[in-house]
């Protein structure tokens, strides 16, 4: 009788000890995809900055066309946080991509924009940028795939389903 109580208090503790250390991987590998989702965020926001910074160069070249791209991005820019999703950030970096093909055309028309330093570093600045988000959209879908992967195995499945985890979307 004590021995079979033992055994059945052992497998509890074990099986314990097996959730709880799961739920922190898990939670890890969560954290892991809010920070990258963080990153990006911040990245993205310096991209904008430096959009907007563009779009400063442009106004004495091609005022109309630089003031509605400026209205346009201030009234459809939102932040990038950790609870964002995939969708948000696509959608702002379509914002950034179209305002980037208008700043082209407006270059196109004005050489002397083209060659003058400041608009050139902060072309660069926002290219610096783009590759950054890059790399965290990498980042961000590695960790997606660590996660996705973990809480599609069983039993891991059955704990994280218990715990509230789902998949997250790739970028």
């Amino acid at each position: 009788m004590i021995p079979s109580f033992i055994a059945i208090i052992a497998v509890a503790v074990v099986i314990s000890l097996w959730v709880i250390s799961t739920q922190r991987k898990l939670v890890v590998l969560d954290e892991n995809i809010s920070n990258a989702m963080s990153q990006i965020g911040v990245q993205l926001s310096c991209r904008f900055d430096a959009l907007m910074a563009l779009l400063d160069l442009t106004k004495n070249y091609a005022k109309h066309e630089s003031e509605t791209l400026i209205d346009t991005i201030k009234s459809s820019r939102s932040m990038i946080t950790a609870k964002s999703t995939s969708d948000d950030v696509l959608h702002q970096e379509g914002i950034i991509s179209e305002s980037l093909r208008k700043v082209a055309i407006i270059t196109e028309q004005y050489p002397e924009l083209k060659s003058n330093l400041t608009f050139i570093k902060t072309m660069d600045a926002v290219q610096t940028y783009e590759n950054m988000v890059r790399t965290s959209r990498l980042i961000y879908n590695d960790s997606v795939s660590k996660l996705n992967r973990e809480i599609r195995i069983f039993p891991i499945s059955m704990i994280a389903r218990l715990l509230g985890f789902r998949q997250r979307d790739y970028l």
